[in-house]
């Protein structure tokens, strides 16, 4: 009988610990009511358009077939104040790596890093992103927000799908859509 290897015998059975999750990944917190609304106008994309870069929106894609709508804007956060700057003992612009080794036989090896200097001159920087999607005569808006640190790491993510904006985004597009009577 041929032996198996422990490392291959201890592989398995933590293979057979692994547990499929029961459900998939949710946004959260769930969308506000305000982001699905009903968008009678044939030109929704294009009202839709015009009220992000109104906005300060730059669009990253788009898709008419599809009737999606992709952007983002990004502003410094001047003063932003990151709660896991220290979380792992380093922080305010350095960053450490190091280690040592004894190997078989009478060598010993140690190797050492250090770099400052990371991020000065960068601000941590906020990145909106919005999507919009078109279809059977609604909009449906999708919304996220990431904050970065001065060294360019992603510290905070959250869904921003909230009522204040999306009620803000349906107002402005109900201004933007002409009466029927009107001209063009």
């Amino acid at each position: 009988m041929k032996s198996i290897p422990i490392s291959l015998t201890c592989l398995l059975a933590l293979a057979g610990c692994q547990v499929t999750p029961s459900s998939l990944p949710q946004a959260e917190p769930a969308p506000a009511a305000a982001c699905y609304f009903p968008a009678t106008d044939a030109r929704a994309l294009e009202t839709s358009v015009d009220i992000l870069t109104e906005w300060g929106f730059t669009l990253t894609s788009t898709d008419t077939t599809l009737g999606l709508i992709s952007a983002s804007r990004e502003r410094e956060l001047h003063g932003y104040y990151d709660p896991y700057d220290n979380a792992y003992g380093y922080g305010s612009g350095m960053r450490m790596f190091g280690g040592l080794g004894i190997g078989g036989g009478s060598s010993i090896g140690f190797g050492g890093g250090i770099g400052f200097g990371g991020g000065i001159g960068q601000q941590p920087v906020e990145v909106e992103r919005v999507s919009i999607f078109v279809n059977d005569a609604h909009i449906r808006i999708s919304r996220d927000i990431r904050r970065f640190d001065h060294m360019g790491d992603l510290r905070e993510s959250y869904s921003a799908s909230n009522d204040d904006f999306c009620q803000r985004f349906q107002t402005a597009f109900e201004q933007s859509v002409p009466t029927a009577g009107s001209p063009l």
